[in-house]
């Protein structure tokens, strides 16, 4: 005789009475089968519609996922703890998550970070930006050992700071910025100049970025003539460009 057979709701990615609410099966129901279980417990659609949505979501993320991104395709949320003991999921940080089979990141720090900084409605605010965005476009010999984000002026958190994030407060226009798969960065030009304003890099690395930038066509004559800077980088950035005409 086949035994009863528990089956946990949180398998089903649905909400039960609680985080330990079985339902029992007999013979009598249904062949041994997990397909056909999951037809019986009610809402086999429903479970199926939240596994793509969510692997939807998490493939545009590099296989990150959000709690309330995981909760708007059909996860309830008292089911999250569920999946990361299982192994469905692995928490990366608070809120966050990465589905456990999908392919290595390239990116993951970028992307668990990109995420952490979402905004109560789950708008990505910040956007990789100097040392960090130099060494994505591989413009120099920079291999910074801190992410630097530019994130809006409003930007604030409750909670501590990451410590390999550092923060920068700016407004960026929307042309300074472009999107990868599952994070932002700012274009070539905009990364040297905030470089250049914020004075924290050797003009060494400077004069090489720009010289790079120029030789791949990453940024032209036409859209250096139109930058303005405050008198300082600008004096700075006119002398880098003498340098490397």
């Amino acid at each position: 005789m086949i035994p009863p057979l528990l089956i946990h709701w949180a398998t089903l990615g649905t909400t039960a009475p609680n985080n330990f609410a079985k339902a029992v099966w007999t013979r009598g129901a249904l062949a041994y089968s997990a397909d056909l279980i999951v037809g019986l417990c009610c809402m086999p659609r429903h479970h199926r519609a939240a596994q793509r949505k969510l692997f939807e979501v998490a493939h545009d993320q590099q296989g990150f996922f959000t709690a309330k991104q995981a909760k708007a395709a059909g996860f309830a949320e008292n089911t999250h703890p569920y999946h990361v003991g299982v192994g469905n999921w692995i928490r990366e940080h608070r809120g966050i998550y990465r589905l456990a089979l999908f392919p290595a990141a390239e990116h993951p720090d970028l992307v668990k970070w990109s995420l952490w900084s979402k905004n109560r409605n789950e708008v990505t605010e910040g956007a990789y930006s100097h040392q960090t965005a130099l060494s994505l476009y591989e413009l120099s010999d920079l291999n910074p050992a801190k992410l630097h984000m530019t994130v809006p002026t409003h930007f604030r958190r409750n909670s501590e700071i990451p410590a390999i994030l550092v923060l920068h407060y700016a407004d960026l226009a929307v042309e300074d910025v472009q999107v990868a798969q599952g994070f932002r960065y700012t274009r070539p030009l905009r990364t040297i100049l905030d470089l250049i304003e914020a004075d924290s890099l050797e003009h060494t690395f400077l004069r090489q970025a720009l010289r790079q930038a120029f030789h791949r066509g990453l940024i032209t004559r036409s859209q250096v003539n139109r930058v303005r800077l405050s008198a300082r980088a600008q004096k700075v950035f006119e002398s880098l460009l003498r340098q490397v005409a």
